[in-house]
């Protein structure tokens, strides 16, 4: 079964639709025992992440997301937020993956940023098992994680950032795969049947 955080963020309910194509043992919740009685747990988010991370806190779900065994896989400021540091709003994130989150400089043009673009994959990952080497990914992002020995892959452009990042049981990725058409799709199926 595969719990997807509900802390009522937006982008919830389109993850959740994505999840529904490939399977129906799913449960969009908030409750500790359907988080830890999950087989796979999903974590997304999008917006601010002060905002997002009070809410995690206000809904006790904090401490459950850090002491969680089970494979868990971190969508766009989800990811950012298994970091060990968000320097938006400058605080202690979840602590999966070593790194700070840091905003894009405000002289680039974040839109470059925007929208459909290709991965560069640096160390093998199951999430990417079967996915074409040029396929594209929704990105969304004003602020990321330096390339660090745990990427999987990157985003280049004027920076070149981690897209997506592994450590043990803990899964991320910058772009949002449930807006990234059938590569999105076969990569969630990737992280659900692994």
């Amino acid at each position: 079964m595969v719990t997807i955080v509900d802390y009522g963020d937006v982008c919830i309910n389109e993850v959740a639709a994505s999840i529904g194509k490939i399977t129906n043992d799913y449960k969009v919740s908030r409750k500790e025992l359907d988080i830890c009685g999950a087989d796979k747990i999903i974590f997304a988010g999008c917006g601010s992440a002060p905002a997002v991370m009070r809410k995690i806190q206000m809904l006790n779900l904090y401490s459950v997301l850090r002491v969680v065994k089970k494979p868990i896989l971190g969508i766009g400021l989800g990811m950012q937020l298994m970091a060990d540091y968000s320097t938006e709003g400058n605080f202690s994130c979840l602590g999966f993956f070593s790194g700070t989150a840091i905003k894009i400089d405000d002289a680039i043009n974040e839109t470059a940023y925007k929208g459909m673009h290709k991965l560069n994959i640096c160390r093998q990952s199951t999430l990417f098992d079967g996915i074409d080497a040029n396929a594209e990914f929704f990105f969304n992002n004003s602020y990321y994680l330096p390339k660090s020995g745990l990427s999987t892959s990157t985003c280049q452009g004027l920076i070149n950032f981690c897209s997506s990042i592994e450590n043990e049981n803990a899964y991320g990725v910058q772009f949002h795969p449930e807006m990234s058409g059938e590569a999105g799709l076969k990569l969630l199926r990737n992280f659900i049947e692994m």
